[in-house]
């Protein structure tokens, strides 16, 4: 940059620490590239393409032999911040920044299968991946089967047989059903298979699949990671022979691109992801209780609670409960829908994660899609809903429940 421009210096590269960070220290501190000017917050590069110093340095960057941003659609610095404080935070080698969940969820598989390949997955999960699995991928002539959560015989039987890809939503949206990710691992590695976890419900502050033996982390960034309802984003963590052979490839030619806007506005937000979650999670232990001890409740799921059916595994694997709690109503949808318009301070809104407290009726709203005989299967009644709770103050909101119940 020419030396006219005022305030513009060299950046200077300090040592860095000689101790493995803590990952909150990671969440502020990682990726981080300032530019010659100093900025105490991250750049916003909104720029579509890049500039070379020559000819030879175009073609050298074209063909990997130097690091140099070719094309937005290909990297951004931006982006590139997001996804090494991400990868950061989750212990993995590399991380892939996508412009929505779903783009995150279907370009994890399919860079991976193809005709003839199999895929087996978790039963409970959210409408549109139980659509790319069961209806999408079968196009490409890809098999598929399914498996109840915490059955592990089921797992085992299915496991028994060459597979290409598990795919593991845990826990499950939106009954929070649970699978022993560590169990599912060791049996798909035997058949060869990749693991991939759906880990946007417990978050890269509650569960660490990398860690139990998964291969693959896939997100929804627009939930916890944004967690403020502003962006839409995705994202994809795994190790070096996945991100670059598999799927790097894959996203460069079909384009589920990351703005660098919301790639900033996500950097950002990792900062307080943490701080976000543990009071989330702090508040929603309380109003699961809460719930649990009402007579117009049939049924509460909820990670934290004793009464959990896979508290065991839940222990082994989540170091809190989660934001987001699964309600059966004593009722019919109507009660439901009644107790829901009741609400002062809690929003009806399909969003979950949000700083703001949700509440939604899956079985009408998130997954419609599914069938209704699936939607049984999935225990996803007229009368279940899906509440996530957000940064109020927790004594509001069970104020705000409470009338609701009594009205």
């Amino acid at each position: 940059m020419s030396k006219d421009v005022w305030g513009f210096q060299e950046p200077v590269d300090r040592p860095a620490p000689q101790w493995e960070i803590n990952s909150q220290t990671a969440a502020v501190r990682a990726g981080l590239a300032r530019s010659g000017f100093g900025e105490t917050s991250e750049a916003l590069y909104l720029n579509s393409g890049f500039t070379y110093s020559s000819a030879q340095e175009a073609l050298e960057s074209f063909t990997d032999e130097t690091d140099h941003f070719v094309y937005s659609r290909f990297h951004n610095p931006t982006v590139a911040m997001f996804e090494k404080r991400l990868a950061a935070i989750e212990g993995a080698q590399y991380c892939v920044a996508t412009g929505s969940g779903m783009a995150a969820m279907f370009a994890s598989l399919a860079c991976l299968v193809e005709a003839g390949d199999h895929i087996v997955a978790s039963a409970a999960m959210f409408s549109s991946c139980h659509v790319v699995i069961t209806e999408i991928l079968p196009k490409w002539g890809v098999t598929f089967e399914l498996v109840k959560a915490n059955d592990r015989d089921a797992w085992e039987k299915a496991l028994s047989k060459p597979t290409k890809a598990v795919f593991i939503e845990t826990p499950s949206n939106p009954l929070m059903e649970i699978v022993d990710i560590a169990f599912v691992s060791e049996l798909s590695h035997r058949v060869g298979a990749t693991v991939i976890v759906d880990n946007v419900m417990a978050s890269p502050v509650l569960q660490k699949p990398l860690e139990l033996g998964a291969d693959v982390i896939m997100y929804s960034a627009t939930k916890h990671i944004d967690g403020q309802g502003r962006v839409l984003a995705g994202a994809i963590l795994g190790s070096f022979s996945y991100i670059h052979e598999k799927l790097i490839p894959f996203i460069r030619h079909t384009g589920p691109t990351l703005s660098p806007f919301s790639a900033w506005v996500l950097v950002k937000s990792l900062e307080t992801m943490e701080l976000r979650i543990m009071r989330m999670c702090e508040s929603a232990q309380a109003i699961a209780e809460f719930l649990e001890k009402r007579k117009e409740i049939k049924s509460v799921r909820y990670p934290g609670l004793a009464s959990h059916p896979d508290r065991a595994v839940i222990k082994k694997q989540m170091s809190a409960g989660g934001t987001t709690i699964g309600i059966e109503f004593a009722g019919t949808q109507k009660d439901a829908f009644k107790f829901m318009d009741s609400l002062r301070i809690i929003d009806i809104s399909n969003n979950l994660g949000d700083s703001k407290s949700l509440i939604t009726h899956p079985a009408s709203t998130t997954h419609r899609r599914l069938s209704p005989d699936i939607q049984a299967e999935s225990g996803i009644t007229p009368s279940v809903l899906r509440l996530s709770v957000g940064l109020e103050h927790v004594d509001d909101l069970l104020k705000d429940l409470d009338q609701a119940l009594s009205s």
